[in-house]
């Protein structure tokens, strides 16, 4: 009887581990099953600290795990790859595909914000060391392109030629992928209701609090200003993960929305720590909206939608490059933006209330692991014959 070889090893840094990148990390790993996968991942806490300081912690720490046989490297973008190489001479040998969930150039601007310089070197030092770059979209692979590019211009001296056009050769797009879902009938169609609304995103000032909260103020307006008995119902689902630091903007909406004479209702508030409750709300609800300044692929989103949600977006950031432009509504500045969406929402929670259809918005991609999977394996496939290669 002959004996069965085992899999090849493949080797999977994570610097940063967010909800995003761990969910990414599970669908390669599990979907992923020609390699035994060897996962090392840090807490997504201090970032300054994780982002400069992970290439000494796994060095000094896992040296031994490093240092073993795998036959490639998948790094996420957060990961100091030059550095860590430095450190451990084995991983220099290795194949390698850094992976971009996001990038250190298109952040909106914080108060409490340390200096980008570094970080933003960092990670073009990482990327020019890698064999292949893939970004989750290209909304994210451009905004590094271009800010690679403007970085490098302002630096005095001494920059070499062709470091851009080497970034973007080596560089494709593929998502992260959506896991199935198991959706069951949704009465989004199914006669007169309430108007559901689902906001699910980190509770964090990049995901656009203060634009939910004039948001909610202009539809409360709105609403006060019809006839008690001609007002439609909306429901809120405001939801996702929070912080030390919560933006003031929640306790503002959640007091208006509990107001006993609010004209809106709030259903589910907070982290849900259940993962099958959270994945009820996902199937209750109508509309799944954000109001973000800052999103590269809007995993929430997408897996919001894969329930059977219809998105509602700004024309912003990556939203356009997913979906048609009915599932976006106009950016601008907080106060005409709010008056704008309220409009619009009052629109479709009128449409709701009388039994009429929602209108129907499609994606522009299938993000389902049986689409993008083969393209990861392609990818890597490509990886390896490239390097074989005399």
């Amino acid at each position: 009887m002959k004996k069965q070889c085992a899999a090849p090893k493949a080797l999977l840094l994570s610097a940063y581990d967010a909800q995003s990148h761990a969910y990414w990390r599970n669908q390669l790993t599990t979907g992923l099953k020609q390699w035994q996968w060897t996962q090392l991942c840090l807490a997504p806490r201090y970032f300054s600290w994780r982002q400069r300081g992970n290439s000494l912690s796994w060095a000094f720490n896992e040296r031994e795990t490093l240092q073993q046989d795998y036959q490639f490297l998948l790094a996420t973008s957060m990961v100091d790859l030059s550095a860590l190489r430095g450190f451990v001479p084995e991983l220099a040998q290795l194949p390698t595909i850094l992976y971009f969930h996001e990038n250190q150039f298109a952040y909106p601007k914080s108060a409490k914000q340390h200096s980008l310089v570094e970080p933003q070197l960092t990670s073009i030092y990482s990327a020019l060391c890698a064999d292949r770059l893939i970004f989750n979209s290209q909304y994210n692979q451009q905004s590094f392109l271009n800010g690679a590019k403007k970085l490098l211009k302002a630096m005095p001296d001494n920059v070499p030629k062709g470091l851009l056009e080497r970034l973007r050769s080596k560089s494709e797009l593929i998502p992260v992928p959506i896991a199935a879902a198991k959706v069951s009938d949704k009465a989004v169609y199914a006669g007169p209701g309430a108007l559901r609304i689902l906001w699910n995103h980190r509770w964090e000032y990049d995901k656009g609090p203060n634009r939910l909260l004039a948001l909610i103020q202009s539809l409360q307006h709105m609403l006060l200003a019809l006839p008690a008995q001609k007002r439609p119902s909306i429901e809120w689902y405001i939801v996702g993960q929070s912080f030390r630091q919560v933006p003031s903007e929640f306790e503002q909406i959640h007091k208006l929305l509990s107001a006993h004479d609010s004209p809106m209702k709030l259903v589910a508030w907070g982290y849900q720590e259940c993962l099958e409750d959270y994945h009820a709300l996902l199937t209750k609800a109508d509309i799944v909206l954000s109001t973000a300044e800052h999103d590269f692929q809007g995993l929430a989103v997408l897996e919001a939608c894969s329930y059977g949600c219809l998105p509602l977006l700004p024309d912003r950031l990556v939203y356009p490059e997913w979906f048609a432009k009915n599932a976006c509504y106009q950016s601008g500045s907080i106060e005409l933006e709010a008056s704008g969406l309220a409009a619009r929402v009052l629109d479709m929670a009128l449409s709701r209330a009388a039994g009429q259809p929602l209108e129907e918005v499609q994606a522009k991609l299938d993000f389902s692991w049986p689409n993008l999977g083969p393209k990861y394996l392609h990818c890597i496939r490509k990886l390896l014959e490239g390097r074989q290669a005399p």
